[in-house]
């Protein structure tokens, strides 16, 4: 890490834009986007380095397309691809299949991890960004809110107190946070009666290259892999048994025979925990924010705990970036929970809903569930449904920063990504040509020339930039933004020619539209940044345009 975004207790900034506490990946996550978009942000936690153990497990597709916004490579922190997901009853079987084989917007589909590997490359990436500083170490003790900042009081490891004026303070603290309790949230939901004892090992003599739940009302297991020849078992405790029985090495090594020997797997943890699912009221309250575990709890069982809080991350650190350079209004801070709250609360639900298959209570209801969803199988559309999650919650937006209306884009949803070559023969991912502020994209035509010299001038002004994406091999009409759409994920899979959209740092589409109507758009979208644009534009629909 570069030594200089290292603070020493002693040179703690006495004020930042952007306070954020806690320093796990999600904290981690928000930091680095913050730098990315120039933000002048520290980050402090208690400990004073990466806790070792392993933790989170998987990421989806989405996930990792944050994790490539935020600066990480394939290359950046190993990772295992997970072609399917099996779910086993012991009474009819193999009853459910997930299909992760393959990819979307350029990644795998579900992979799985290593934490401590994840949480050095993300601080490795935050020691490139000058504009900020990480303490390790350092307690949040209190803050206050005053007229246009957060009045923050810590506590270095040393014992020495300090304050930092903070014109915006994120906590990222995990489950326990003290950022939540100080604002007044609570955190409804449930913490489930069943302890489960996790146990990770090395060098597994039957490894398996999926992921596996059996779920025995017995004993529900799930178990999967994880780079470095690991693997993972979750054991669901039966009534009467104890921690300090289950964690004993005789006790682990009779739930592991099936899969070898005690003395030929290294055992790196074994911990009893109660998987909880919660989710707050607000995400916010004034200048202050809640991020990842600190607003919501997931169950396990979908593999969507951390990645709920890189979507936090990516959702609201663009929006705080946007408002500290002075480029939109502080009211669109509140889209952030308007967009995320809705999303995490439907994943958990859907978690609990896997839950209930993974752990049935009895013999009964595991075979009245299991059976059921065996048969539904057996209908191809619903097989297909099944199998490819299509009950999995969208991250499409009801309500929040973008202008609601019909178009041939989702408004609210992410737009594709897929591989493009530049003008100078460079290949790769689409994403990569919409870092920075906002992007008006024209496909096929040249944003840029459809508008006049104040909107031009209004759009940068606002952060605003450009892409022209072209068809393979388009050779005419190609401005100096131009990149060739190469696999179709853009043309004509998002839009057709003639087409525009205004997309968001999160690759989020904000508004789009023919490309006659660029001024319009454009002006209409600056509005909504500025806090005074409709929540539906009134455009009239393109001839053939129907579809939302």
């Amino acid at each position: 890490m570069n030594p200089s975004s290292q603070a020493t207790p002693a040179s703690l900034p006495e004020r930042v834009s952007v306070l954020v506490t806690g320093y796990g990946p999600v904290g981690a996550a928000i930091a680095c986007l913050l730098g990315r978009y120039g933000v002048h942000a520290l980050v402090i936690d208690k400990a004073s380095d990466i806790l070792l153990h392993p933790r989170a497990i998987a990421l989806d597709n989405e996930a990792l397309r944050i994790l490539q916004m935020v600066g990480l490579d394939e290359q950046a922190f190993e990772r295992v691809a997970i072609p399917e997901v099996r779910m086993h009853s012991p009474y009819v079987g193999q009853f459910g299949r997930v299909n992760s084989t393959g990819s979307i917007d350029g990644h795998a589909k579900l992979v799985t991890f290593f934490q401590p590997d994840l949480e050095r490359a993300l601080r490795r990436q935050l020691g490139v960004l000058p504009t900020v500083r990480t303490a390790g170490g350092v307690e949040l003790l209190d803050f206050v809110e005053e007229a246009g900042a957060v009045r923050a009081r810590v506590r270095d490891a040393s014992g020495v107190e300090r304050e930092i004026l903070a014109d915006f303070l994120v906590g990222a603290d995990g489950a326990n946070s003290f950022v939540r309790r100080k604002i007044g949230q609570d955190f409804g939901g449930e913490t489930y009666p069943e302890d489960w004892l996790i146990v990770d090992g090395r060098n597994v003599p039957k490894p398996i290259d999926h992921i596996e739940f059996i779920c025995d009302p017995n004993r529900p297991i799930p178990h999967m892999p994880a780079p470095g020849q690991r693997e993972r078992w979750e054991f669901m405790l039966a009534p009467g048994e104890t921690r300090e029985q289950m964690e004993t090495d005789e006790r682990i090594a009779g739930l592991l025979a099936p899969w070898g020997r005690l003395d030929q797997i290294t055992v790196e943890r074994r911990a009893v925990y109660r998987f909880h699912a919660r989710c707050c009221d607000q995400f916010q309250k004034g200048r202050v924010f809640l991020a990842g575990d600190a607003a919501h709890i997931t169950p396990p069982f979908v593999g969507q705990g951390l990645v709920a809080g890189l979507r936090d991350a990516a959702n609201l650190s663009w929006k705080l970036a946007a408002v500290v350079h002075g480029r939109a209004e502080p009211g669109i801070l509140s889209t952030y929970d308007q967009e995320r709250r809705p999303h995490a609360r439907a994943m958990i639900g859907l978690a609990k809903l896997m839950g209930r298959m993974v752990m049935p209570r009895n013999a009964v209801v595991a075979l009245l569930t299991h059976g059921t969803v065996r048969l539904l199988r057996l209908i191809p559309p619903l097989r297909n449904f099944i199998d490819d999650l299509g009950i999995k919650p969208k991250n499409q937006f009801a309500k929040g920063l973008f202008v609601r209306g019909r178009a041939r884009l989702k408004r609210g949803g992410q737009i594709p990504q897929g591989w493009i070559r530049r003008s100078n023969g460079e290949i790769g991912l689409s994403d990569a040509a919409l870092d920075g502020g906002l992007t008006l994209v024209g496909f096929g035509v040249d944003p840029q020339t459809l508008l006049a010299t104040s909107q031009r001038q209004a759009w940068e002004a606002a952060g605003g930039q450009y892409l022209q994406a072209c068809h393979r091999s388009q050779s005419l009409h190609r401005g100096p933004h131009a990149v060739e759409d190469l696999d179709g994920a853009l043309i004509p899979g998002a839009a057709p020619f003639g087409w525009i959209a205004v997309v968001r740092p999160d690759r989020v589409v904000l508004h789009d539209g023919p490309s006659t109507d660029a001024i319009r758009i454009v002006e209409e979208s600056l509005s909504l940044l500025r806090g005074r644009a409709p929540l539906i534009s009134r455009q009239p629909q393109s001839r053939g345009d129907s579809h939302a």
